[in-house]
């Protein structure tokens, strides 16, 4: 039996919020709905601009009467100030814990969430169910508590699984402020949802989706040698289509213009990172082409 493994994500901070508007808060501006909460565990989505760029991108989860919100270290205070600017009258408060909690990762063979009184947040990762579990806790010794049988692994093994699966991380294979959500994969991850009320900047992702226009998308690359570092720009012959993100020896992610790529590939043309050679492997669970299709006309 597969044993699971379990990675500190050092990288990562937590914000705490808490009081009557808090949900209401959170449903005006996030890309995915909080109603989800009430049949599920956790909830990753994104704030937008209101151009329809991601500024943010983070997971939601219940603890206790409100909620903890797990992003990158680097964004909590921007995140904190960005709510704390739509908060206006709502009765929420908004606090940065990233100091009270350690956050990990979990993944591989069995599983047992935290025990009952436990000040650990545990939930499946909502994205992709093979990434497994994301705990967030107040001492790092109690890992070995929680969790039985994880051994302890480096946090470059968590990325080489999430490499694997196909799923990105905004800062390292989307830029914040620079992307737009079917280029994330919001619509493949179940980050972003086109039932609910407004939101910031959903007019640009509703046509997006409805006109089919995301020609750019993170996908999985696989090289015939080693791949540079993450930033390196991806040719079709002389023309660039794309950035390498993540990496793993010969496999990685990288943000791709597939119409380019389609083009290239019917012209004969392959793809190429430092005169390394890469293919796109799609995975199996996403459900767009490497050819877009068409975009619809317009009306």
């Amino acid at each position: 039996m597969p044993t699971s493994r379990i990675a500190i994500l050092t990288d990562r901070g937590v914000l705490a919020l808490t009081g009557p508007d808090a949900a209401k808060l959170l449903q005006g501006v996030i890309t995915n709905d909080m109603e989800r909460l009430e049949t599920e565990s956790a909830l990753h989505a994104g704030l937008l601009s209101p151009q329809g760029k991601i500024l943010f991108d983070f997971f939601i989860a219940r603890h206790g009467d409100g909620y903890l919100i797990e992003t990158a270290k680097a964004s909590a205070p921007a995140l904190k100030q960005r709510l704390d600017m739509y908060r206006l009258r709502a009765n929420a408060e908004i606090r940065d814990v990233t100091a009270d909690f350690t956050v990990a990762a979990c993944w591989g063979g069995p599983h047992r969430a935290a025990h009952a009184g436990s000040p650990t947040v545990g939930f499946r990762d909502p994205r992709h169910p093979d990434l497994g579990f994301r705990h967030l806790a107040s001492l790092e010794s109690e890992w070995r508590s929680d969790i039985e049988g994880a051994e302890p692994a480096p946090q470059d093994h968590y990325h080489a699984h999430r490499i694997a699966i196909g799923v990105p991380q905004a800062g390292r294979d989307f830029a914040l402020g620079d992307t737009f959500p079917h280029e994330a994969l919001y619509d493949q991850t179940g980050t972003v949802s086109f039932t609910k009320g407004c939101y910031v900047g959903q007019e640009v992702v509703s046509r997006m989706q409805h006109r089919s226009t995301a020609r750019k998308r993170v996908v999985p690359v696989e090289a015939d040698g080693t791949l540079p570092a993450p930033g390196s720009d991806i040719h079709a012959g002389e023309v660039t289509i794309g950035t390498l993100g993540s990496v793993d020896g010969t496999h990685g992610l990288a943000q791709i213009r597939l119409d380019r790529a389609a083009e290239f590939r019917h012209k004969g043309i392959p793809l190429t990172v430092d005169n390394t050679r890469l293919e796109i492997r799609l995975p199996d669970w996403v459900t767009f082409p490497l050819e877009p299709p068409q975009p619809a006309a317009s009306s």
